[in-house]
C-alpha cells in the first residue's frame, strides 16, 4: 500500500494556542516535537498493517514544520511553501489511501480548537455545491476525485465528528476536546501517539471497506472572504463572480482540481488585499 499523510499542527494533543503552534512562538518547539511525534505514530501502525510507502506532505504554516529525524529514512517529505496545492500537494493517482494527521475544525465552528479553514485572515466559510467545507473536507474531496479514500483523521472532537458525518468509514483519533478556541481537554502527547498508531493499523487494515469521497459536478464554489475587500481581488480573476459584500462564486467546473486551483488562488489573492494601500 502506497500512503500519501497530510499532517497539520492545531490538531495535535495539547495544542489550544497560537504561541504553541507559531514558528514564531516561545512554546513552538515543543508542540512541533508532538506534532512530528504523531506523524512517526502514523507511519509506524500504517506499517504494521502493510503499508509499504510513506509520502507525507508538511501542511502547517510555513510547511518547514516536521523534525526530520523523528521519521523513518526511507520516508519522502513535501515541505515549503508557496505549493501550488498546498496542504494536497503531491497528492495523486498513484496512491492507495490517505491520512489526515493535526487536522482542525472549520471557522465558526463551536468548540473547535483555533477553528479556522485554511487562513483565518481571508477565508470565514467555503461551500462546495453548498456545502459548508472545512480544510479536510476539501481536501478529501481532491482526493476522491482521484479515487483516493481517506483512510484516517486525528484531531479535535469537533473535526473528527464533521469528517466521519460525510465518510463513516474514516478511522477517526480525537485527540482533545475543545472548550471553546483557545483551549481544550487533551490526552498527553504520549497517549495520543499511542492512539494514533493503533488508529494508523486499524485504518489500513480496514482499507477495503473505505471509499473516495466526492462532489457531484458541475460544482460550485462559494467563497465568504473575511472581508469586503478581499473579495474585490478575488472577483478579479477569470471565472469569479461577485455575489455580495464578501462572497464570491466560482461555477460550472467538471474538473475538482480546477476549483481546488481556484481555491487556493483566491485564497491567496485575498490574502494580498490586506496589505497597506
Amino acid at each position: 500500500m502506497r500512503l500519501y499523510i497530510s499532517c497539520d499542527m492545531e490538531g495535535t494533543a495539547g495544542v489550544c494556542s497560537w504561541v504553541q503552534c507559531d514558528p514564531q512562538g516561545a512554546e513552538y518547539p515543543i508542540y512541533r516535537r508532538y506534532m512530528s511525534l504523531e506523524v512517526r505514530a502514523a507511519i509506524d501502525g500504517a506499517r504494521e498493517a502493510g503499508a509499504t510507502e510513506c509520502v507525507i506532505n508538511d501542511s502547517h504554516w510555513n510547511m518547514r514544520n516536521l523534525l526530520w529525524d523523528e521519521l523513518p529514512a526511507d520516508v519522502r517529505v513535501i515541505s515549503g511553501s508557496r505549493k501550488p496545492y498546498s496542504m494536497t500537494q503531491g497528492m495523486d493517482g498513484g496512491f492507495d489511501g490517505i491520512f489526515f494527521t493535526g487536522y482542525h475544525a472549520a471557522a465558526g465552528v463551536r468548540d473547535g480548537v483555533l477553528a479556522h479553514t485554511y487562513s483565518s485572515e481571508t477565508i470565514y466559510e467555503v461551500r462546495v455545491n453548498g456545502v459548508a467545507c472545512s480544510e479536510a473536507l476539501l481536501n478529501a474531496a481532491l482526493a476522491g476525485a482521484q479515487g483516493i479514500p481517506l483512510l484516517l483523521i486525528s484531531g479535535d472532537r469537533a473535526i473528527v465528528d464533521h469528517v466521519r458525518g460525510y465518510m463513516p468509514w474514516v478511522t477517526g483519533v480525537t485527540v482533545k476536546d475543545g472548550i471553546g478556541h483557545y483551549s481544550a481537554q487533551s490526552l498527553t502527547p504520549q497517549a495520543a501517539q499511542q492512539a494514533i498508531r493503533e488508529g494508523a493499523r486499524r485504518a489500513v487494515a480496514t482499507a477495503r471497506e473505505a471509499e473516495p469521497f466526492t462532489f457531484a459536478p458541475p460544482y460550485s464554489l462559494e467563497i465568504d472572504t473575511t472581508r469586503a475587500e478581499q473579495a474585490d481581488f478575488i472577483e478579479l480573476m477569470p471565472g469569479f463572480q461577485r455575489v455580495s459584500g464578501r462572497t464570491v462564486r466560482y461555477d460550472g467546473s467538471q474538473d475538482f482540481h480546477a476549483v481546488f486551483r481556484a481555491f487556493v488562488a483566491a485564497m491567496r489573492l485575498g490574502g494580498a488585499a490586506t496589505a497597506p494601500a
